[in-house]
């Protein structure tokens, strides 16, 4: 919680000079309080707009109005413009504590600011906000810079609609989204920032590059091309090869569940609303959000014995949920998507092997794909959770253990955990700075009491295994969407949809041009012949938009000597070479995964 005192001139030093967690805190205060002055603005130059919510976010804050009409480009210049008053005034922030009878009565006319309150105890104290001596005041949990003066970074960037508290069921609101720093310079470096990853955009290219698109005919669930799926099997093929090196075997299950799986499994009661139910034959059935009891299921069709464990069982089944439309956001938040997922039944003593194995597997991954550093996070129990305390006690000791004997640094999240387990999830920064949580492993003990798994063991008694949930790459689209972000669209050789482009200089080289393609597709390379009207220098750049990693020109001069001139899509020429010698080089490229 913030501490709801004003950050007053004086308290201050110089932002670098703070720690972390003073600088968030500073930039929480700055950002809540933009949103007040936005609040204020919006209300002067639109009387009928109904104020709701405005909460600082990570790299600026965003305000919900109740309004007739959505805001247009011209109405945020003109609020923009509105604010730079009351900053200018330099006027100071005030807080004043109500009790909730009291609040009720300020905000009668106001029914999101009357719901908010009834929500909260009636003996609780309210506060309320203002930076014009009380001529606008806000509903507000406190937190606040000393004076308008000390914002001195601010833009409004964008708006939306929202749903009154996320919930399609509610009234749609206008939501105005800004960001606010400790200086210009902090501003400008950020929305540079902004910037490039608008150009990467994973949407955008996905459509540019013809690798996905979506359809309101299957909200959030995206449409894979040609050189869409050609990526994806790509990916999957790559961690195929991994499971046969690190001892997976894989495993293939049902879509859809009788319910009474899902009970079984405690799905039912912790992530029913996230699950898509179907009536078969009068009994209702649930498509699968996880694969995990179908995992058990598999493990629990024969008996084991010590010496089968650890069983590593992969599963590329396709999962469906439920996500609200409000979170859904193109390939990184989708309703219909694969994991490559695998649940480890091992012994208690295998734990510390198994997770060390996967980090192992997951770094070497990760380094091919062209992730430089990751961090860990462990995620320990949320409220909402299955099995005893005792149960969860032994799973965070165990994950602990494992991480503080690794040496690797990580941070611990109370809240954070599978709904059966704790986790520890991975972060990886891409290319422009952004954390995305990709890869997880979470230990169950929950799984297997529910299941009644048990294995022999070498004593001849009957134990629980424990289960290891783990994914590298997590969802696959998701994954995706982070890597065309990451690599803005230029995937490595051995992953690229195209990998070679042939470029005939006239019509009269467009049959040696098809010959050196029917070449190199025989040996495995995906080549296309662009035979178009298009000049070279046309067809090129048009390669290069499309992010192909080598251009294969030929005219008379490489006819002659047998060769092609080789371009790179980043400029570079490279020396002719024949199709042997381009072929010998791309298939090298593709088998090292350079």
């Amino acid at each position: 919680m913030h501490n709801k005192e004003p950050l007053a001139m004086a308290d201050r030093v110089k932002f670098k000079d703070l720690s972390p967690e003073e600088k968030q805190d500073y930039r929480d205060r700055l950002r809540h309080s933009t949103a007040h002055v936005l609040a204020e603005a919006v209300t002067k130059l639109f009387p009928d707009a109904q104020l709701t919510i405005g909460p600082p976010i990570e790299d600026g804050f965003y305000y919900d109005f109740a309004v007739p009409e959505a805001f247009t480009p011209d109405d945020l210049n003109k609020i923009e413009k509105e604010m730079r008053n009351s900053i200018k005034a330099n006027t100071e922030f005030s807080e004043r504590e109500t009790s909730r009878d009291e609040a009720l009565e300020l905000v009668r006319d106001n029914q999101y600011k009357v719901e908010i309150l009834e929500g909260i105890p009636a003996d609780e104290r309210v506060t309320f906000c203002s930076h014009s001596d009380g001529a606008f005041e806000d509903l507000c949990r406190g937190g606040h810079m000393a004076r308008t003066g000390d914002i001195k970074a601010y833009k409004l960037l964008s708006t939306a609609g929202a749903y009154w508290r996320g919930d399609e069921n509610n009234a749609m609101l206008q939501r105005i989204y800004g960001t606010a720093w400790e200086s210009r310079d902090a501003q400008k470096d950020y929305l540079k920032r902004l910037e490039e990853a608008e150009k990467r955009d994973h949407r955008k290219l996905g459509r540019q590059l013809g690798l996905f698109f979506f359809d309101p005919i299957a909200p959030a669930s995206p449409f894979f091309l040609p050189k869409g799926a050609q990526v994806m099997n790509g990916l999957i093929e790559y961690v195929k090869e991994l499971y046969g090196k690190y001892g997976y075997q894989e495993v293939m299950t049902p879509q859809i569940f009788n319910t009474d799986l899902w009970k079984k499994s405690g799905h039912l009661d912790a992530y029913a609303e996230n699950m898509y139910f179907v009536e078969v034959d009068e009994r209702e059935f649930g498509v699968k959000p996880m694969n995990c009891p179908a995992g058990a299921m598999i493990y629990a069709a024969d008996s084991h014995s010590y010496r089968d464990l650890p069983m590593r069982l992969a599963d590329f089944g396709r999962l469906h949920r439920n996500e609200r439309s409000g979170v859904t956001h193109g390939l990184t938040r989708v309703r219909s998507f694969v994991q490559d997922d695998a649940h480890i039944f091992c012994t208690l003593d295998q734990i510390g092997d198994e997770i060390n194995s996967f980090l192992q597997m997951l770094n070497e991954a990760y380094e091919t794909l062209g992730f430089e550093s990751y961090r860990l996070e462990l995620s320990l129990r949320p409220e909402k959770r299955v099995g005893s305390e005792e149960m969860w006690d032994s799973a965070e000791a165990a994950l602990t253990e494992i991480l503080d004997a690794s040496g690797v640094e990580y941070e611990a999240e109370s809240g954070e955990g599978a709904f059966y387990g704790p986790k520890i999830d991975i972060f990886v920064p891409d290319a422009i700075g952004r954390d995305w949580q990709l890869g997880t492993v979470q230990l169950d003990f929950s799984l297997p009491e529910r299941f009644d798994l048990e294995y022999a063991a070498e004593d001849g008694s009957r134990q629980r295994p424990v289960v290891i949930h783990r994914a590298m790459y997590g969802s696959l689209e998701r994954f995706l969407g982070v890597l065309i972000e990451h690599l803005s669209g230029a995937f490595p050789l051995w992953l690229a949809p195209v990998q070679a482009v042939v470029v005939p200089i006239a019509d009269r080289h467009i049959d040696y041009c098809h010959n050196v393609g029917d070449e190199l597709e025989s040996a495995g390379i995906r080549v296309v012949v662009d035979d178009s009207n298009d000049r070279m220098n046309a067809k090129i750049r048009q390669a290069q938009l499309q992010k192909v990693p080598y251009m294969l020109v030929a005219g008379d001069q490489e006819i002659e000597a047998g060769t092609l001139a080789v371009r790179t899509r980043t400029g570079e020429n490279i020396d002719p070479m024949t199709v042997a010698e381009v072929s010998t080089k791309f298939l090298r490229q593709i088998a090292e995964r350079s």
